[in-house]
Order: C-alpha cells, then structure tokens, then sequence
C-alpha cells in the first residue's frame, strides 16, 4: 500500500516527483554515513566481464560492474566528464580512479549526498556540486560525456534533462545512461530519450544482469539493512535495494519493470 500511495501521487503531481526523492536521499545520507556504502545502484552481472579491482573495491563489485559496462562504451580517459545524480559518489570515484578522466563533477539535487560525498573523496580529477537535472550547472558545449545511472526515474521531466544533456555536451560528445523502467512505458520512455541533437542511439535490455547481481549482493545488504531498528523502514530498504524476495527484485523477475542501458553521441 505505501508504494502504491507513493506512485500514485507522484504520477499525479510530476513536480513534486524530485522533491519527494530529496528528501528520501537526504535521509539515506544521513542515515548512513558509512564509506563502505558507496553506491545504491541494483549492480549487474556478466560472466564475460572481468574487471581487476583494487582489494577495498571487491566489496562493491556488482555496482562497479554496471558503471563498468557503461564506461567502456567509449573513451574517459582525459575527458571533461559530468555525472548528473551522483548520489553517494562512488561511481565518480571509481571513473576517476579507473579511467583517468581530466575531471569528472558529480552533480545531485540532495545536500547531504553532496556533502557526504566532500567529506569521503580528496582526489585532484573529481569534483561534487548541487545541481538540478533540469538546470545542469555548465556552460554549453563544455562537457564530453554525461553519465547518467539508475537516477531518471526521480525527474519530473525526461526531455528536460535531455536537452540539457545536448546543452552541455559538446559536438562529438556521449552521454551514457541506465535505469529502470515500467515495461508498458518502454517505448515512451525510450522516444523521450531521443533528441534532434544525438545521434548513434543504440540501447539494450540488461534486466537479466540486474536480476542475477541483485541476486548475488541480497546476503551483504541485507547485513547493512537488518542493523535498522524499525521493520517498517528496513522493508522499505530492502525494496530500495532490490534484494532477494523484495517487491521490487519481483517487479524485474515477472518483467514489470526492465532495466536498460544505452548510449548516444551528439551531433
């Protein structure tokens, strides 16, 4: 019934559709300040990706692995780089680590992700700012590439953020993204994501990646989840998290939502 409300009245008031997930980031952020926790993406899993990481990152490999199949969908290394919902900033921090961008800026709606973010990262090539999706903070044609993983789905308006992902986007330049979508509004949600100024859109269906690594990551959140006093907000979490058995780990087992990744250059 609580997800039903919550779907209900954001579908019924867009607008108040980033406001609602502010406050529910601004809430993680302080509720869990632990470096370890870094990402909050639902991971992925391929048997044919083998990604060497540093023995502190093995823990977040699934989450690093669905960032990992984006960025190698073009070239990082000495890029200007924006990611538009930084969220918990380890995705930034692994671009930065693992593909030597000139500078990757994280940019979220949430202070305290932000914050959180200042307080956990000191590297000279990453940078955090607040920032709304559809208002980037950058001057036109100055980015060459934006990420964009698992954070659309909070925006009141997708082609507002896709203008202003070819605003800052320079000629040449990429935009990489991934999210979840409702399975009866794939092919909308796909025509939004389509602008005059891109070109090259290529997307597939990574539901099967997402299921398997949520399958695999459900024991090391659960660990984190279970310490919560409340069972109200720790099956809220859970669901967050697409743990085993969760609504939403149900939603992409019976095909209610798919999970898709893609990737565009601007004319």
């Amino acid at each position: 019934m609580f997800y039903k409300v919550i779907f209900f009245l954001v579908n019924l008031f867009p607008n108040i559709k980033k406001y609602c997930w502010k406050l529910w980031y601004n809430f993680i952020s302080n509720r869990f300040k632990d470096d370890y926790f870094k990402f909050m993406n639902y991971g992925y899993y391929n048997e044919d990706l083998d990604i060497s990481l540093q023995k502190n990152d093995e823990i977040e490999r699934y989450p690093i692995q669905l960032y990992h199949h984006l960025c190698i969908q073009t070239e990082l290394k000495d890029k200007i780089i924006v990611e538009v919902g930084s969220g918990r900033g380890g995705g930034a921090n692994f671009i930065a680590r693992y593909h030597s961008p000139k500078l990757i800026t994280g940019v979220d709606l949430s202070p305290n992700a932000i914050s959180l973010c200042k307080n956990n990262y000191n590297l000279n090539n990453l940078n955090f700012i607040i920032g709304d999706s559809a208002n980037l903070p950058f001057d036109n044609n100055s980015v060459e590439v934006v990420v964009n993983v698992e954070s659309s789905h909070c925006y009141p308006s997708i082609p507002d953020f896709i203008s202003e992902v070819c605003r800052v986007l320079k000629p040449g330049g990429h935009f990489l993204y991934c999210d979840l979508v409702i399975e009866s509004t794939l092919d909308d949600h796909l025509n939004k994501l389509k602008n005059n100024s891109l070109k090259d859109f290529k997307h597939v269906d990574i539901t099967e990646n997402i299921i398997k690594a949520s399958e695999l990551m459900t024991d090391d959140r659960n660990k984190i989840i279970n310490k919560v006093n409340s069972s109200f907000l720790r099956k809220v979490l859970k669901s967050f998290a697409s743990v085993k058995g969760s609504k939403i780990y149900k939603s992409f087992v019976d095909r209610h939502y798919r999970y898709v990744s893609l990737v565009a250059e601007k004319k």
